[in-house]
């Protein structure tokens, strides 16, 4: 329907992945494996750090939101590719594409967020650790968290609703297996010099300071880490630091490599894989680095399955 030059869309078509059709099925399996990980994974984590007293510090605070960020992070976009990789059916209307993207932009954002303070926590820990408990106080860190979801919030509905101003042309097929605002915008037909100005004003920031707070604190670890020179401590800063590390590698290196390297047109294979990395594989793998990494969560895990154990046994 045609209204003042204006074309009006009712669904996009999501183009997916490059998957060959005889391997749909391969991958729909695969892709379902990954997902159930993740949902059971990051819901073990959040369920230990509630029930187990000793893992309610600053530290794990800040690990069961991420577990939350990335839990609803990969359950905005694997359910659509799952449907389309399982019946074909690859239309998403204009409102749930739209809400798809507000979703991965939210918790996209909040993981940013989550990553640079639980850097900032492990910098005082290791730095002031004196005076660690007066720093991190429970008003701090959930002063930390508002912020970080006041402001994603906000910055997600902020490009929601720009993007939801502009017009589409005929042209609906996006280039993407989920709606992303980078692909949306290919397919505008109206001026999105405001998006795009948005985009670098607040988009900018938002990767490249937490980026820089996680690389000065962790860089100010490590020159703290070396004052010391003993083995000990050296091997305390990676079994301390080292999943953290591992997770923001993974994080940040793809959506580096993939917002400063992008294609022209077309949704090209090393594209979809490192949009699948920062949105499907890393939430996946957090936990796993996280509990295989620490002891402190292998401990609470033991604990609360012996606990669960020995009050069967006394029901019997």
């Amino acid at each position: 329907m045609i209204m003042h030059n204006k074309t009006l869309i009712a669904q996009f078509l999501l183009l997916g992945l490059p998957i060959p059709p005889e391997h749909q099925h391969l991958f729909y399996t695969l892709f379902l494996a990954m997902y159930l990980t993740t949902v059971l994974g990051n819901l073990i984590i959040i369920i230990l750090i509630l029930l187990d007293s000793h893992l309610h510090t600053p530290m794990y605070f800040f690990l069961s939101n991420l577990s939350f960020s990335d839990l609803c992070f990969s359950s905005v976009t694997m359910p659509k590719l799952l449907q389309n990789l399982q019946n074909q059916d690859t239309s998403i209307s204009y409102a749930g594409c739209l809400t798809q993207m507000y979703f991965s932009s939210l918790f996209g954002s909040l993981e940013i967020f989550f990553l640079s303070i639980m850097a900032y926590d492990r910098y005082v820990a290791i730095c002031h650790p004196l005076h660690y408990t007066s720093i991190m106080s429970p008003t701090l860190c959930e002063n930390l968290v508002m912020i970080s979801w006041g402001f994603t919030v906000l910055y997600s509905l902020l490009h929601t609703l720009l993007l939801a101003t502009l017009s589409f042309c005929e042209d609906n097929m996006i280039r993407h297996f989920f709606c992303d605002i980078s692909a949306l915008l290919k397919l505008a037909c109206s001026d999105i010099y405001i998006n795009e100005l948005m985009i670098f004003f607040l988009g900018g920031p938002l990767m490249v300071i937490p980026f820089l707070l996680i690389v000065v604190s962790y860089v100010r670890i490590f020159f703290s880490i070396l004052k010391v020179s003993s083995t000990q401590a050296i091997h305390k800063f990676f079994s301390t630091c080292g999943s953290h590390l591992s997770v923001v590698s993974l994080f940040y290196g793809t959506i580096i490599g993939l917002y400063l390297c992008p294609s022209a047109n077309n949704f090209t294979v090393k594209e979809a894989s490192m949009a699948m990395m920062y949105t499907v594989v890393t939430p996946m793998l957090n936990p796993f680095i996280y509990s295989l990494r620490n002891r402190d969560i292998k401990e609470a895990l033991v604990r609360i399955l012996t606990s669960k154990t020995i009050k069967v046994l006394f029901c019997w």
